[in-house]
This record gives structure tokens, sequence and C-alpha cells, in this order.
């Protein structure tokens, strides 16, 4: 019965308590222990003490073995992890557990949750640490001096630093601070007064830094036997303080100066005061002013009441704070234009009670804004109409406004136009204009400039444009923007440039009449050497069948040269209506008729033509231009073949996107390109040593190529061979 008994007490204890054996197993414990270490009833068979705590404080674990070998253990709080996770912090009990006779088989523990407590310590700490504030005492019966950590660290001295009175009196900075400091503490201790300051104190490291001495007596028979207090950083606090202080005298002087007037209404009171620059602007006497909000409102001009009543009511009722213009009427008459602005101040509960506020007199402002409008609306009517382009551009050269005229100009709308800078669409040429115009217009030294520039439509093409250039300067006379007038004389450079055209043609047609006679005689020496070479070969045959052969290579030479003599009046025209005579040939049948032309020249010379040249290959081109080309590119290889080797020509063809590619190959003399090559299309140039070289071949070729759109490009390597490549445009 009395075990029952015992047992039951156990369980239903308010406190946590358990009994393990010698070997830390439980013999049972009350159910907070079993809630608090989340154990059920069944728990407590063979179940380790230690099993049950997720993490145990080896303080703990020495207590509880010391325990169990006969010796009490009291400790004040260790933290533990449950294993719900949650960390405590638990006072410990234990007393070891006997069995008469029987020496110690156990031991009991207690536990008790001080976690509230200990938090409480740690957040005072912490509050101490966050707050910078420190303690300190001045035992004055044992001369001794305590600081906290917080108090040394104020100091910035080591944690070891054991200071005297004479030494802590010294940190405060010399002269007035130290002074007050030595008064204070001197007074507290003959006559009981406490003690509560600011001020400055000089670091073991040599830094000032404001703080807050506060000092409280204790008092022994009549005679002052303690001094503490608290010792707080407010350097960061005070100094903001300090140049609050210094703005708030600033502000005062600088509202004075601008003759702000400042008024406070208590709205319970129906109270309205003035300063006496509120009363200037109002042009009020003292006396002749109630205070009350009606009188106020007496002064506003009738037609700017109801708004300016409105808004008030708005910021009485806390919807919206003051901020409006309006009007009031002095005694003589005057119209005055007032500035106001207020701030509504609530309780608690958040009803207004209170509204501060400010009124100054912008008349002057507005009269000369007045001005300005009427200035700016001329001009802005002069600028936006103007017959020529107008703009505002920006020392970093983006235009800030332009007129209808520049954008028609220009091709742009006013958004898009704005979004570049004048750069964004100047040719590339004039550009440096653009670093002239900059320099010289925002350097302040030019009061107006013209230069003339192109610039690029917005359909691509060019703006030819003569520009005047008016810097404006800002309030320091510095030039901030520049007003530009821009006019158009595209349509004068177009005639020119058609009459310099015109010009152009007329020495192009000469120039052509002056090779005239070279190009006849490129072209027709070649079937003539080949009529030549086939009516050589026809009187040395006896064969009738080769004769035969021979026959016909001589009839279709013929017919070769009367087409080439049929062509002859459109080479002359090789730099004038090349594209309206354009049309699809097929390259493989022109490279045919052209070996056709010069077969005897290539069966004296036993040369091998190979030809990889697709059917389906056309070009836009002038076939007559394209003749010549391919048979001063064949002639060429064989005329400057290489005396060591059989000459051998590849053509082929392939296409590249809307281009066909044509390339000619021999393994004759080829070209030193290091040293021609920047000439190797040119007049006149030759590059080897023959009879019949003119260096008008290629010259011819290339404008010829070029006349049709197309392009030539050359690769060449010396006792090696030539490469010609030649683009023209599919037809």
């Amino acid at each position: 019965m009395k075990t029952l008994a015992v047992d039951f007490l156990l369980k239903e204890s308010p406190n946590a308590i358990a009994i393990v054996d010698t070997k830390l197993n439980f013999i049972n414990y009350s159910k907070q222990w079993q809630e608090k270490f989340s154990l059920s009833n069944t728990d407590n068979v063979n179940k380790n003490l230690f099993d049950s705590i997720i993490e145990t404080p080896e303080l703990f674990k020495t207590a509880v073995n010391e325990g169990l070998n006969g010796k009490e253990h009291v400790n004040n709080g260790q933290k533990f992890i449950l294993p719900t996770g949650k960390l405590q912090w638990l006072k410990w009990k234990i007393i070891p557990s006997k069995i008469e006779n029987q020496g110690f088989d156990g031991a009991i523990i207690f536990l008790e949750d001080v976690t509230a407590e200990q938090k409480e310590i740690e957040l005072l700490h912490k509050a101490e640490e966050v707050a910078r504030i420190g303690c300190w005492e001045l035992d004055l019966l044992n001369n001794t001096i305590h600081w906290t950590k917080t108090t040394k660290d104020i100091h910035e001295v080591e944690q070891d630093f054991v200071p005297n009175l004479e030494e802590g009196i010294n940190f405060y900075k010399e002269g007035i601070h130290r002074d007050k400091i030595t008064y204070l503490v001197s007074t507290a201790i003959a006559e009981g007064k406490p003690f509560d300051t600011e001020l400055i104190i000089i670091t073991a490291k040599g830094n000032e830094v404001w703080v807050c001495a506060k000092g409280e007596v204790e008092i022994l028979n009549g005679k002052t036997v303690r001094l503490v207090g608290t010792f707080q950083d407010i350097d960061e606090r005070k100094k903001i303080e300090l140049a609050h202080q210094e703005i708030s005298e600033r502000l005062k002087i600088t509202i004075q100066t601008a003759q702000i007037g400042i008024w406070e209404y208590d709205l319970i009171a129906n109270d309205l005061k003035w300063d006496s620059e509120m009363y200037r602007i109002f042009d009020v006497k003292k006396n002749q002013f109630s205070g009350a909000f009606e009188a106020w409102s007496s002064t506003i001009h009738p037609e700017d009441k109801e708004s300016a009543l409105l808004a008030t009511k708005k910021a009485v009722e806390g919807i919206k704070d003051f901020d409006e213009e309006f009007r009031i009427v002095h005694q003589n008459g005057y119209i005055r234009h007032i500035r106001g602005l207020s701030k509504t101040i609530k309780d608690l509960n958040g009803k207004p009670v209170k509204m501060t506020g400010a009124n100054w007199d912008i008349t002057e402002l507005r009269s000369a804004e007045l001005k300005l409008a009427r200035s700016t609306k001329s001009f802005t009517e002069t600028f936006e109409h103007s017959a020529i382009g107008m703009a505002l551009v920006g020392s970093d050269l983006k235009w800030l406004k332009v007129n209808k005229s520049l954008c028609h100009s220009l091709g742009y709308s006013e958004d898009e136009l704005l979004k570049i800078k004048t750069t964004d669409i100047t040719h590339p040429d004039d550009l440096p204009n653009s670093k002239t115009f900059k320099t010289k217009v925002f350097n302040g030294k030019n009061r107006n400039l013209h230069l003339q520039k192109r610039y690029f439509h917005k359909n691509g093409n060019i703006v030819h444009a003569i520009i005047g250039v008016t810097p404006v300067k800002d309030d320091n006379g510095k030039p901030s923007h520049a007003i530009t007038q821009f006019l158009d004389i595209t349509s004068r450079i177009e005639s020119q440039k058609k009459l310099e055209t015109l010009v152009e043609v007329t020495k192009s047609q000469n120039d052509s009449l002056t090779n005239f006679a070279h190009i006849v005689s490129h072209n027709l020496r070649s079937h003539s050497t080949n009529m030549t070479m086939l009516t050589k070969f026809l009187n040395e045959e006896e064969d009738e069948d080769e004769r035969k052969d021979l026959n016909k290579m001589i009839v279709s030479a013929t017919e070769s040269l009367s087409e080439t003599i049929a062509h002859l009046n459109d080479v002359v025209q090789v730099k004038t209506g090349a594209l309206e005579k354009l049309q699809s040939i097929s390259v493989l049948n022109t490279i045919n008729q052209t070996t056709k032309s010069i077969n005897g020249i290539l069966e004296e010379q036993s040369a091998i033509l190979k030809i990889d040249v697709s059917k389906t290959h056309f070009v836009n081109a002038v076939p007559a231009y394209l003749e010549s080309i391919f048979l001063n590119i064949l002639t060429n290889a064989l005329k400057y073949r290489s005396v060591e080797r059989t000459p051998v020509i590849e053509i082929k063809s392939r296409t590249k996107k809307d281009k066909v590619l044509i390339t000619f190959t021999d393994n004759g003399q080829g070209i030193d390109l290091n040293r021609h090559g920047d000439k190797i299309f040119g007049m006149y140039k030759t590059f080897h040593k023959h009879k019949d070289a003119k260096g008008i071949g290629l010259f011819i070729t290339k404008n010829q190529i070029e006349s049709m759109n197309g392009t030539i490009n050359i690769e060449s390597v010396v006792d090696k061979g030539t490469t010609m490549f030649i683009e023209l445009n599919q037809g």
C-alpha cells in the first residue's frame, strides 16, 4: 500500500522527476518527465536515461554519475535539447537513492524548467550589448571600482582592465567634460546627490565618444558608501542630435530669409496661431486678427475660396494634406499669390487634432512665369510652324525637341527622333563635323555655328542639310543645349550630282572611245589568230576527212567573228546603259561558243580544256560583255602559259545564294600578287614580257563585270597558275 502511494505521488508530481538504477535505466518517472521527454507508459522498461535526451550537457552526465556514487549535486541551469527538438534550460538536483544496508542502488533526478528566467537574463545581456549600456560601481569603503563588460567595451580597454577612480575620471575629455564629471562625482559623494549627464570621453584607442553617465548614491549611517550607475554609448544619437540642432538653426535662418510664414491650427480648440511673417504676408496686424479659422478664410480671393476651403476640409479630416496655391486680397486691394503646405497630426485613435503648415508669397514668381510663358508661347509657335527644320539639341547630342518640318525632312516621327542622338543618323564621313559642333558650341566660345552635314533618311536615302546652331546658356552662363536650324538642300545637291554624272558619263564615253581601238584589237586579234591557225592546218593537212573537219571549224570561227563584230557596238558602251541590256544567259552555252572561236589556238598549243559547268546555271548579263570577258580570260591563260608544261584550263560554276560563281583556273606563269596585287586590274598594267601585252584586258574585263553588278577577284602563285573568280547575279 505504501509503495502504491509513493508511486502515485511520484506520477502526479508537478515536477519532472525520474528514478534510475545503477545502469541509468529508468525505474520510474513522473508524468511531467514523461511529457517533457515524450515517453510512453512502456518506455520505462530497460530504457536508458541518456537515450531519452537528444543532447545532454557533459556537466549533467557527470552529476548523474556522482549521484550513483553517493554524492548529491545541484545546478542552476543548463541547455537541453528535448526529443521534440525544443531547446530548454533545465535546473537539476540529483539525490543518491539508497536501500538500507545495501549501498547505493541508483539516483533520484529532479528537473525544473528555468527557460524563461534564463531567456530574460540572456535578453538583458543582449540588450546591454545592443543598447551599448554598461554598469559601474564605486565602493568607497574598499576604494574599488567595478566595470561591466559593456562599460569596458565603450572605453575600448581589455576585459582584464581594473580601473581606479582617478583613471576613470581621466577618460573624460580634458576641459569642461572632465571638470563636470569631477564636480558631479564629488557632489554625489559629499552631498548624496544623484547625477545624469552627457559628456565626451577619450577611449583607450584615442577615439572621441559621447556617453551618458548616470549615478545613484547608497548612504549608510548618513555617509555615502557606494555609487552605482549606468554608462551608455550615445555617440551616434548625440551627433545626430547636434547635427539636427545645427540644421534647425539653419532652417530657422532660411525660413526668416525666405520670408516663409509658419502657422499652427488647434482643431479641437479652433485656435489658429501665426508667426510674425504670416501677419506680414497677409497684411494683417495682430490686434486685427481674431486667430480663428474664419478670419483666415476671409482673406482668400473669392474665386479661389471654394477650392482652398475644400482642400482645407480634406486636410482637417485627415484625408489629404493641404498643398495648394491661392490668391489673397490685401486691405489695400492688392492681390497676392500664396503657396500653402500643411501636415495634419492625429491622435492615437487616428483623429486629426492639429495642423501645422507654412505659407509664402509667390506673386513675383508667378509674374515671372507669366512673362516666360508668353515668351515660350511665341517661341513655340515659331518653332512648330517654321518652314525649315528646327530642333533643340542637348550637350550629349540628343534630340530634345523637334518640329514637323525636321521630321518630314528625315522621315522619322517626333517620338522616334527623341529616342536617338543626332550622331545615330549622321553619315559616317560627317561625324567629325558633329565633334566640331559639340566642341565649339558647348565650350562657350562660339555664339553661332554653320556647317553642312549629311543625314540618313529613315528610308535609307541621304539627306543633305545646312545646319545653323545657336547655344542656349543656363543660370551659370554655361551652354545647356542648342537651337539648331535645319535647311534641307538635298534637291540642290541631287541636281548638282546629275550635272556631275552627265559630265562623268561624257568623260566615260570619251574614255571608252579612246580605248575602243584597243578593245577591237584585242577581241578581233583572237579571232584572226584562230583563223590563221585553222588555215595553216588546212593547207598542211592531206587527209580529206581531216580537211572537212577543219573547214567546219573555219566556218564556225567565221560565225563567231561575225557575232563579235556585231557586239562591238555594245562593248564601246561599257560605262553606260549596261543594266538596261541585261539578259538571262546560259553560262555553259557562252563558254562553248567562246571556246569554238579559239579552237585553232587551243589545237595549236595542245591545250587541255576541262569544263564543269551546269546547264542550269544562267546569269543576268550583256551577251557581248560575257563573251568578251570569257574570251579575255581564256586567251590570257594561253598567252601566259608555262613553257615547261602543257596548258590546262579548268572552268567551273556553282551557285552562291542568289549569285553564280564562275572560276577559271590555269597552270600558267602566275602573277606575283605581293608586287602587283594593288594594280592587277589597272589600265595599261602588264606583269609579263609578251609582244601582245597591252595592259588593258583585265581593266576592260573588270569594268564590264562591274557594269553588270558583278565582281571579279584573283588568286595566283608564281609558276603555279592563276584562278579568276567571277560572281554574277543569277538569271
